[in-house]
């Protein structure tokens, strides 16, 4: 098998809300977008981010209500701290601080206008034993 790209479809409320969050504050671009879906890219990212409007028909029946819980966009970064800074000055509101881990993850959380929880994430040496 060769796979030649990759996405991740999200069930969301509102999907120009969540498609404008991530085009504005995390560079994204809508390669494709009609009612109810929208299709993001970035030129560095390996992989697409697909917003699905919940209740839509052409979703499976039994999938149609969810709504994307249970799930994190990590998205690793080179300047974790740089992004920090950038975010909070557009007024993005931070729902988890930059927290760091014993196996060598720094971290912090946003939320889209849907409640989509996206993390940025660097990795160091772990400081644990």
């Amino acid at each position: 098998m060769k796979i030649t790209s990759s996405a991740v479809s999200l069930n969301v409320e509102d999907v120009a809300a969540s498609s404008k969050f991530l085009t504005t504050h995390f560079g994204f671009r809508e390669e494709m977008a009609a009612d109810g879906f929208a299709s993001l890219a970035r030129d560095d990212a390996g992989m697409n981010i697909i917003f699905l409007r919940r209740g839509l028909t052409s979703l499976p029946e039994d999938q149609r209500n969810y709504h994307a819980t249970g799930l994190i966009l990590a998205f690793v970064v080179d300047d974790l701290e740089g992004e920090l800074a950038r975010l909070q000055a557009e007024g993005v509101p931070i729902t988890m601080p930059l927290t760091v881990e014993e196996w060598g993850e720094r971290a912090f959380q946003v939320r889209d206008p849907n409640g989509v929880i996206i993390q940025l994430v660097d990795w160091n040496a772990p400081t644990g034993d």
